[in-house]
């Protein structure tokens, strides 16, 4: 059977978080150099998926109206200070505990996402659309060599992925209708909300998001308009 063509889009914007950067082993590596400088004996996998886990509570305080707008720097250090307690990570000045909470800004890029991005760059705009604050994402993308035409965060639009504000805000910006504009993300609930603010959608496996002992469903969808294996991958079905 013939494929089906590529839809057409004139931009491409990524989910950040699991999708282009792997934050679990980036997160665990930096826990462990934490962890050998202060003699700290933690389970550093365990706190990563622990200091994930506080993400969505944490976005949700936010999208309530609990709390008022925050930044993801600001949710993470809430999010930290908790986990400082429950892991008994004691002596740590307040130097030591920012630049852990600035783990985020550190994150490294799976294998594929510097190269494929590259690809996609030259026949798309590509930019971040992500709940992490510009701040974060500018920093990332400079320790990581990422090469983004624009950032874009959920900090403009003052609205958390999967409000409709966020993926509407970013065509608007962007000067694209919904329909020419492609939401590249490894979480199916995310890229939902975009196709239901008729964005387009590209579906990429991130089997090993969350560590060797998570198994996540990485079945095609039919409502999402493309799968791909990685960032090569799907940068070869958008040149067809």
């Amino acid at each position: 059977m013939k494929p089906a063509p590529a839809p057409a889009v004139k931009a491409l914007v990524f989910d950040v978080f699991g999708t282009v950067v792997d934050w679990r082993g980036s997160l665990i590596r930096e826990g462990k150099l934490l962890g050998r400088r202060k003699k700290l004996q933690v389970d550093w996998a365990a706190f990563a998926d622990a200091w994930r886990a506080g993400y969505r509570p944490a976005m949700a305080r936010v999208r309530s109206g609990e709390l008022p707008w925050t930044k993801i720097d600001v949710l993470h250090r809430m999010i930290l200070d908790t986990l400082l307690e429950k892991f008994a990570l004691r002596g740590l000045t307040e130097d030591e505990i920012d630049h852990l909470n600035r783990a985020w800004h550190r994150l490294r890029p799976w294998p594929d996402a510097k190269a494929g991005l590259a690809q996609l760059k030259r026949r798309h705009v590509i930019a971040t659309l992500s709940n992490g604050n510009v701040a974060l994402l500018v920093n990332m993308a400079k320790h990581a060599g990422l090469p983004w035409d624009c950032i874009l965060s959920a900090e403009v639009v003052h609205h958390y992925k999967p409000d409709p504000e966020t993926y509407l805000g970013a065509a608007d910006l962007l000067g694209v209708k919904p329909h020419e504009l492609m939401l590249v993300a490894a979480h199916k609930d995310d890229l939902h909300a975009a196709r239901a603010c008729g964005l387009k959608t590209a579906y990429v496996t991130r089997a090993r998001e969350y560590g060797p002992g998570v198994k996540l469903d990485v079945s095609r969808e039919p409502a999402f308009d493309l799968h791909a294996r990685d960032f090569n991958d799907l940068a070869r079905q958008l040149a067809r």
